[in-house]
């Protein structure tokens, strides 16, 4: 009878070390887990807050530019000059959506940078993904009134063959280049050349490089 009972007690023992062992494997899993998180989430924030930085640069000489437009226009309201005011009219729109997207982007990063839920880091960087995308495919748009603005109504009397052969097809080229771009700039196409080619500057490869970060945590607990 006392043989089982301190069996008993042995076998109580045990299992009370084995659940200590438990607890203690699952806080050090949980640490770890919460390190690993930590440092990606942070190296994600890095990065993009490097790229915010530069597009408040960006976007302040942006705004040197479009005020700059702006006095080219008003001093430009005549017309013979019609195709020249136009031209830069729709540049200065473009480039008006431009500022105000790279301001968007910086107050977006901020958020990221303040946010602690990893979820909501996610979402708000694939925000600026999608976002970054969504831009550069408007902003294509504006490619083919740089082939227009010195075009005048005295070239198209005095050398039409000039014009119609040559500035005009250019202009209408470059329309249907940028139209393309528009419809084809998509992450569908992000394993091809010319898209990888086009998405090169530190601007994407970041935020590619900071959802990577993340992807990773959820990587590492799979492994765990």
């Amino acid at each position: 009878m006392m043989e089982d009972l301190e069996l008993s007690e042995l076998w109580k023992q045990y299992n009370q070390k084995i659940e200590r062992a438990n607890i203690l494997n699952l806080q050090s899993w949980v640490l770890h887990l919460q390190t690993f998180e930590y440092l990606q989430t942070e190296k994600a924030k890095s990065r993009l807050n490097a790229v915010s930085r530069w597009k408040k640069w960006v976007a302040a000489l942006g705004v040197v530019w479009v005020l700059f437009l702006v006095f080219l226009i008003v001093n430009s309201l005549v017309w013979g000059k019609l195709f020249f005011v136009v031209s830069v009219a729709a540049i200065l729109g473009f480039n008006i959506y431009a500022v105000i997207v790279y301001i968007r982007h910086t107050l977006l990063i901020s958020e990221i940078d303040n946010s602690e839920s990893l979820i909501e880091v996610q979402q708000k960087t694939a925000e600026l993904k999608a976002s970054t995308l969504q831009a550069t495919r408007v902003l294509f748009l504006q490619t083919p009134f740089y082939c227009t603005f010195f075009w005048n109504f005295q070239w198209m009397r005095e050398s039409p063959l000039s014009f119609w052969l040559i500035a005009f097809p250019v202009a209408v080229l470059f329309a249907i280049f940028s139209i393309w771009l528009y419809r084809n700039i998509h992450l569908r196409n992000a394993n091809k050349k010319w898209f990888k080619l086009l998405f090169s500057g530190r601007e994407w490869t970041s935020v590619i490089k900071s959802m990577e970060y993340l992807k990773e945590i959820e990587e590492y607990k799979k492994q765990l």
